[in-house]
């Protein structure tokens, strides 16, 4: 009979090849290598590691919603939620400081010298009317996150931002444009209406598209616009723009074929921005002289 020597020393105790100063005995099922608790992944049968679950990803198509959007757990409505904030806080910057209002309100006469008021006058509202802010951000959380889901956030921004431009430009187009104070063309106009608008006509879009029924945001649309028809002090103007925008918009966005899907949306997206911004400057020349205040002056 032989004898065999002795092994020197105790073996080496498994570590996780991510965080080595960890010890553990669990191995992923896949490479068998250890794996320690921040790694491990829940498997069929034990668990794998980090490294195997996103090879394993890489061969597996994501779920993606009919317009593109990838279905994750994530399910917050944040750029809803971030909207909502920033109109908020504009509300109490406004109520504060009037000065917010005269500068990034839209303004006819300045459409020429700062178009940015295009955009942020959707992110104001009357500061002396709390029910203005408070309608429209109610009707953006209503139809904001289940847009948003279905469209995704990008896509969902694209949107918002592209019926809230359409609402500016439609009230620019349409505003009588009267040299008094008080008439259409010398209003100062707030609000996020026109995105909102956009967003109802989104929403009738992705139900068509959807097969889904249409009655009722068919009934929310009409009675909105007839407020602003009687009521004067809502600019149905910019109602239309928004609505004719976030329709036109919408469609691109549902009704792209599957095939390069994300590059016909955006490329559908830049078209619409392309007229509206020739409309703006169909509008502009087409202004009598002296009710636009001249690029760089006042």
């Amino acid at each position: 009979m032989s004898s065999q020597p002795s092994m020197g020393g105790a073996a080496a105790e498994p570590v996780c090849p991510r965080h080595p100063d960890r010890v553990s005995y669990v191995r992923c099922q896949r490479c068998e290598r250890p794996v320690c608790p921040e790694c491990q992944r829940a498997a069929a049968v034990g668990v794998q590691c980090i490294d195997c679950v996103r090879e394993q990803n890489k061969g597996v198509r994501q779920a993606r919603t009919p317009f593109g959007a990838v279905l994750t757990q994530d399910t917050r409505p944040v750029v809803t939620f971030t909207i909502i904030g920033l109109c908020v806080v504009a509300w109490f910057l406004q109520r504060s400081n009037p000065q917010v209002t005269a500068d990034f309100s839209f303004y006819s006469p300045y459409a020429l010298s700062e178009p940015w008021r295009l955009v942020t006058a959707a992110f104001l509202h009357s500061p002396s009317s709390p029910l203005h802010i408070l309608f429209n951000m109610y009707a953006l959380w209503v139809t904001g996150p289940y847009l948003e889901r279905l469209f995704g956030r990008i896509r969902f921004v694209a949107l918002y931002l592209i019926s809230a431009v359409g609402g500016s430009i439609g009230y620019f187009l349409l505003a009588v444009p009267d040299a008094d104070v008080g008439s259409g063309w010398r209003t100062i106009t707030v609000g996020a209406s026109g995105a909102v608008f956009g967003l109802f006509g989104a929403f009738f879009v992705v139900q068509r598209r959807l097969n889904g029924d249409t009655t009722q945001v068919v009934v929310l649309i009409a009675i909105n616009f007839a407020f602003g028809l009687f009521l004067p002090s809502i600019a149905w103007q910019a109602h239309l723009g928004g609505l004719v925008a976030g329709v036109a918009a919408a469609g691109v966005l549902a009704y792209a074929p599957r095939a390069n899907r994300t590059a016909v949306q955006a490329a559908g997206l830049v078209g619409l921005v392309v007229l509206l911004a020739a409309a703006y400057a169909i509008k502009i020349s087409l202004v009598p002289e002296g009710l636009l205040i001249p690029l760089g002056g006042y």
